[in-house]
């Protein structure tokens, strides 16, 4: 393989495992963002049982983050069980209650070898004959076994995940039973508990992936989102033991964010994205060279590149290697795919050529376009403007789509809309019809100035 090719493997995108020498700490540059404080801490001071959101960007980095906080908690004397249901057991189109449960049930099984499973074995084998006619298994009841109970939750979460006709029977016999499969996993819970080893003291679930369950908006206002997060709340939240759940920013950034914080007794969590400009879109160095050093850890992490330089020799120039940091918007997973996209345009050899980039950009650009409906392009350009988001369901689906991002200094939150976008001649259009009566915009990154308001 080539250099090129080994840079481009480098960048997988992928979540990072804790410890991993590729991570660079952003806190700085996102608002002063630490998982291991914000929910971290809660944990470990708090005598009760907690139930935590954890929400941002799909993509921006939240299952690095989390991984960081499944090593610091376990360094702290926790035993967590940490999973991502989106992987194995859920499917995101479709998600309800029952199937949230039903993987957190197989994975502390999984999880939790020292801990008496016959509760949670007892309820299956209560419901054992339809469920089996359901997955049409061959498995007896009398060889229903420890390690057969295991496999059959992962039998019945892989269904719901890619079955859509079992995932429907499932439900349908699971729903009317939740309550005491949370009785019987409690038990279970409280059994794990008092046999945890000398050096653990807690127990700690943290389900991710839940935060790209997709936005379905019903007839009567509310959504998928609010029967999940809201309505089954108290479901949630009822394991006897510390729980974070990720949640879509799109629910946490809306008119139900009081509401979260009441149900869940603490302010749902949010990684910002790292910052690439400030609120007057003006450029910002710390964050760009942040950015810059996320790739600069994943080249050096390459044995044949570790002695060249990413401005001239890795690049073709400095202004290249910005513009890709900046036309991010500070998204890690859009820097790494824009990165791998801009290598298979390159020529089969280093330097990335500005052009290789474009192409990737423009790539990244229809995508993103191709996201937004005609009557939202008026949305995108108010926010530009004003850096606020109106609670409703439109920007909700903007931000569930990352055309808005928020981001975080050392004031508050704030929203933009996505750097890919505005070189988009349905953006540049909607600036213009939009400019009169509102004082100039500032320029645009990228180079963009929108026209001069009509005299």
């Amino acid at each position: 393989m080539s250099i090129l090719d080994d840079i481009y493997n480098a960048f997988e995108p992928a979540p990072l495992p804790a410890g991993s020498p590729l991570y660079v700490d952003c806190k700085a540059v996102r608002g002063g963002s630490d998982i291991l404080v914000e929910l971290g801490k809660k944990i470990q001071r708090s005598q009760q049982s907690t139930c935590q959101l954890y929400s941002g960007h799909r993509g921006g980095g939240k299952s690095t983050e989390l991984r960081r906080l499944q090593q610091d908690l376990d360094r702290k004397g926790c035993l967590v069980v940490y999973f991502s249901a989106e992987d194995e057991d859920i499917n995101p189109e479709d998600v309800e209650y029952a199937d949230i449960l039903l993987a957190c049930t197989r994975h502390l099984l999984e999880g939790l070898k020292l801990a008496d499973p016959k509760p949670v074995v007892g309820w299956l084998e209560d419901r054992w004959h339809a469920i089996n006619d359901i997955l049409q298994t061959e498995i007896s009841l009398d060889k229903l076994s420890v390690e057969g109970s295991i496999q059959q939750f992962a039998k019945i979460t892989a269904s719901i995940r890619a079955q859509p006709s079992q995932r429907h029977q499932i439900r349908q016999l699971i729903n009317p039973h939740t309550e005491t499969l949370v009785v019987a996993l409690n038990q279970f819970i409280a059994d794990a508990k008092a046999k945890l080893p000398p050096d653990k003291n807690n127990l700690v679930v943290i389900a991710d992936g839940l935060e790209k369950i997709t936005l379905i908006s019903r007839e009567n206002g509310r959504s998928n989102h609010d029967e999940i997060f809201v309505d089954r709340a108290e479901q949630l939240k009822s394991l006897n033991c510390h729980v974070i759940y990720t949640v879509p920013i799109s629910l946490v950034l809306s008119n139900r964010a009081s509401d979260l914080m009441e149900i869940y007794n603490c302010a749902p969590q949010v990684l910002p994205m790292i910052a690439v400009q400030t609120r007057d879109n003006q450029p910002y160095p710390a964050g760009i060279e942040k950015l810059k050093e996320i790739v600069q850890s994943r080249v050096r992490s390459v044995a044949n590149a570790k002695g060249l330089t990413l401005e001239t020799e890795v690049f073709d120039n400095l202004e290249t290697l910005e513009r890709l940091c900046t036309i991010s918007g500070g998204h890690v997973r859009n820097l790494i795919l824009l990165m791998q996209l801009a290598i298979d345009y390159n020529e089969e050899a280093l330097p990335i050529w500005s052009t290789a980039l474009q192409q990737a950009i423009r790539q990244l650009r229809k995508t993103y376009r191709d996201t937004v409906n005609d009557n939202q392009w008026t949305l995108l350009v108010k926010v530009f403007r004003s850096k606020r988001i109106p609670h409703d369901e439109q920007h909700r689906s903007l931000l569930f789509t990352r055309c808005l991002l928020e981001y975080v200094d050392e004031e508050e939150a704030w929203h933009d809309v996505h750097p890919v976008l505005r070189d988009v001649p349905e953006f540049k259009d909607a600036l213009k019809d939009n400019i009169g009566g509102l004082s100039p915009a500032p320029p645009l990154l990228g180079g963009l100035t929108p026209p001069p308001p009509p005299h």
